[in-house]
């Protein structure tokens, strides 16, 4: 089975201050940098040998996907507009609470799928529409497992759409994704939850890793 690890990327600085981003491209938090390097450790220790690393634009998916590339000996990350987060419209920017003051109720019905998108945003049908063709493509190739970094909200839609409990990834967790041969049916496989950050020296996070 050709299959795919979905990854969030690390923190951004405006998931540090609990912004909605959408399309927006804030870069990665210092955090963010450093649960990169983690990841990267904890794959190399774990996880099953990668053929490649392919990444969202967004700078906060790029710039995860370099971190771990690079610890990993895998070589230049490919990047794919297509793997983009959602566009959240008017929630741009927003924090939760002023979402909540903004637009009375609609977050709470956006979140129970009884509102089809944000406001002036983008809807799940969409979306799948839009990761759908760009995960055959990678399939279409794929060998040894493939890492690719994207973002919480396109790993979630995935998962609705094939009706997989959602894990609601945190940073740098996310879901495999394979199929059985090349046209047959998207199967989601089992969430991946990366243990949490130890309180260690970059040197030593990467030491796993080197």
């Amino acid at each position: 089975m050709a299959r795919l690890l979905l990854l969030r990327h690390g923190q951004s600085v405006w998931n540090a201050e609990h912004r909605w981003q959408g399309r927006a491209d804030p870069p990665l938090s210092a955090l963010g940098e450093r649960q990169a390097r983690w990841a990267a450790a904890w794959l190399a220790d774990t996880g099953p040998p990668l053929s490649g690393v392919v990444a969202s634009d967004l700078q906060r998916s790029r710039r995860t996907a370099e971190i771990i590339a690079e610890a990993l000996g895998l070589g230049r990350v490919e990047l794919d507009p297509a793997l983009r987060e959602r566009d959240v419209g008017a929630w741009t920017g927003c924090t939760t609470d002023e979402i909540a003051a903004r637009w009375p109720g609609a977050l709470q019905a956006w979140r129970q799928g009884r509102l089809a998108s944000p406001p002036g945003g983008e809807g799940d049908e969409s979306l799948v529409a839009r990761l759908l063709p760009a995960l055959e493509r990678l399939w279409a190739r794929a060998g040894e497992p493939l890492l690719v970094i994207t973002h919480g909200g396109a790993i979630r839609a995935l998962e609705r759409h094939l009706g997989a409990v959602s894990c609601t990834p945190t940073n740098l967790c996310g879901r495999w994704f394979g199929q059985a041969d090349a046209g047959a049916q998207l199967v989601a496989g089992e969430p991946v939850s990366l243990p949490e950050l130890p309180d260690l020296d970059d040197d030593a996070i990467g030491s796993a890793s080197r």
